[in-house]
């Protein structure tokens, strides 16, 4: 049985709190660790980690092995450095107003898919130090990169810079579309565009010291992907990509809990309309209990039918959520005229434990995936770290 992060009773919290059990982050980087190895591992640490706030992860990944910190964009990057941490950072995703120099001057690897490279070369002459590069093929996704036909030129204007001494290419990467389908043949193809891109580079006279294609997805289902360097985001919050697999199938340990207090309990008769646009009624006399978390926290709107435990029941939110509350039915006439009110319950959204409703629960009442239900959990609502 996995032990929920949630405190007792008795430890004073928020009345509202995302709590983050740092452990279970060590526990998950260490087990990728050991999958991926003898590759490293990068812990993907944007958007603020996936929600679960980027520093403390950052420094639990890093005490569990983790050798290399990912980010989005150079702005993420720079606050680790601000935060005295100095491990190599990759920033993959930039504009043209993407302060490179900032970056170069603060040690940040940078992702170039092509039209960035006389922007950083520029940038590093002006900051008088060598820019490190991970030059980006696109192997299928369409999204950021350089295409296959492009390839060449640009990994010869690398070459070029490289020999100016105003970058040095430390790494080549791509990104898989469908390792979350490990039986899908597009990895398969991927990963051999991927080998002929690096394959082209070196024959170019590039010598990257770090390939890297993984995701969670890859890291856990396809060790062929692995090379150099895997960037492990969603799988260190103890989450699983796979539509046909738990987190606890992968041995990995969910780092959130969502929880809250019940902030209102009320008897209502049959016939009584819940939230905006009185899509439920009840159908009986019974009890409403209101939850003080809505889309504000980043719960989706859509969500209705998500599941919420209090004392050790889970039902269902009913009718609409609003920006700062949602309802559940808990099925118990006349509870509070029978002085049993459940004010002041604790309220579990989702958690690590066996009996807690899942990430994954949520995702599903609301049409999305996991990834998306713990990222967006806004800063409305306060972290707590346990194990820290």
């Amino acid at each position: 049985m996995i032990s929920a992060a949630v405190p007792t009773a008795t430890e004073r919290l928020p009345e509202r709190a995302a709590v983050i059990d740092l452990d279970a982050i060590r526990h998950n980087v260490r087990h990728l660790v050991a999958l991926a190895a003898p590759a490293r591992l990068m812990a993907v640490v944007k958007a603020d980690a996936y929600g679960h706030g980027v520093l403390p992860v950052a420094r639990a990944a890093l005490e569990a092995g983790a050798e290399w910190l990912g980010v989005a964009h150079i702005s993420e990057a720079l606050a680790l450095r601000a935060a005295a941490i100095r491990v190599p950072v990759l920033a993959w995703l930039n504009t043209t107003d993407s302060d490179f120099a900032a970056a170069i001057a603060a040690d940040i690897d940078l992702g170039c898919s092509g039209w960035e490279l006389p922007l950083i070369a520029l940038a590093a002459q002006q900051q008088q130090k060598t820019a490190r590069i991970h030059l980006k093929i696109d192997t299928g996704l369409g999204r950021n990169g350089s295409t296959p036909t492009e390839w060449a030129d640009l990994v010869a204007r690398a070459r070029q810079a490289e020999a100016s001494g105003s970058v040095t290419v430390v790494g080549i990467f791509s990104h898989l579309a469908v390792a979350d389908e490990p039986d899908r043949v597009e990895t398969d193809e991927q990963v051999a565009a991927f080998t002929t891109a690096v394959a082209v580079a070196q024959e170019a006279g590039l010598s990257p010291i770090m390939r890297h294609l993984a995701n969670s997805a890859g890291t856990l289902s396809r060790p062929d992907t692995h090379f150099d360097l895997v960037r492990a985001g969603l799988a260190i919050y103890g989450l699983s990509p796979f539509a046909n697999q738990t987190s606890n199938d992968l041995g990995l340990r969910p780092a959130m809990t969502l929880r809250t207090l019940v902030s209102v309990c009320k008897d209502v008769p049959a016939g009584q309309g819940v939230s905006y646009g009185l899509n439920y009624r009840t159908t009986a006399p019974t009890t409403l209990a209101l939850i003080p978390l809505g889309y504000a926290d980043g719960i989706p709107r859509i969500a209705t039918g998500g599941p919420v435990r209090v004392n050790g029941v889970t039902y269902p939110v009913v009718g609409r959520i609003a920006m700062d509350q949602m309802v559940i039915d808990l099925g118990e006439a006349a509870l509070v005229a029978s002085g049993s009110s459940v004010i002041g319950a604790e309220a579990v959204l989702f958690g690590p434990g066996d009996d807690d409703a899942s990430v994954d629960e949520w995702a599903a009442a609301a049409g999305t995936i996991n990834y998306e239900v713990v990222t967006r959990i806004s800063p409305r609502v306060p972290r707590v770290y346990r194990n820290v």
